[in-house]
């Protein structure tokens, strides 16, 4: 029987290297689009580089009350976002010395952004910076699967829909999954390694691992690969 990696994860905005280290990794990726949307999380932030220091770039989103909202069901609640992001990374980055060959993909993946939903616009970027870094991994939604119920159940079954083999999941999975119901299934677990990433040159020290990737990108253009684990 071949082997099928799966990755199952909520989606974020622009996520740092060891997100795309995972996709990369992966045969087929389920964004996990019907967990609950959570504020100052990932979902819709991330940092980049700037002289004083990190700096978030947050997509502005309505959250109403304190009942449950799926990620699925978020909205962006001004549409300024993308021309405030865009300009913040041209200014950050104008010494980078990849920021010329990126332009035109970025400010496309910018400035042509029209979906309204968070989940449409983290996938929107997602596929972008995959094409830059080479990633044809398949990106499906949870939405687009028969949900059971359980946390960790309707994940051995989201693998049992795609017929995988081989679950990858981070360290902190360890918390709150029962392994048990996927060995009685047959699938093995794997917890990924965020740690022994090499640095790489970087503008405005000191060297700061967790930002997007896009930092990596336009530092080190097509060299990026060798800074990151599973290519």
């Amino acid at each position: 029987m071949s082997k099928k990696k799966v990755i199952i994860t909520q989606s974020n905005y622009i996520p740092w290297k060891g997100y795309f280290d995972s996709f990369q990794l992966a045969d087929e990726v389920i964004l996990y689009d019907d967990m609950q949307y959570t504020k100052r999380d990932w979902r819709n932030r991330n940092q980049i580089k700037t002289p004083q220091g990190t700096q978030w770039l947050s997509i502005p989103v309505e959250v109403k009350g304190k009942y449950f909202q799926a990620i699925k069901d978020t909205k962006v609640s001004e549409n300024k976002w993308k021309q405030k992001h865009w300009r913040s990374i041209q200014v950050n980055y104008a010494k980078s010395p990849f920021i010329k060959e990126y332009h035109d993909i970025l400010e496309d993946l910018y400035l042509n952004c029209e979906e309204e939903y968070l989940s449409l616009i983290n996938y929107r970027f997602l596929k972008g910076i995959n094409q830059i870094l080479g990633i044809e991994t398949p990106i499906r939604f949870s939405s687009d699967f028969t949900l059971v119920e359980g946390k960790t159940e309707r994940l051995v079954d989201l693998c049992k829909q795609i017929g995988g083999t081989d679950y990858y999941t981070g360290p902190a999975a360890k918390d709150y999954m029962d392994e048990s119901l996927f060995e009685q299934e047959g699938i093995k677990v794997h917890y990924l390694d965020y740690s022994g990433y090499k640095e790489y040159p970087q503008l405005f020290s000191p060297f700061v691992h967790g930002v997007t990737i896009l930092d990596l990108i336009l530092n080190v253009g097509s060299a990026v690969t060798n800074y990151m684990k599973n290519f």
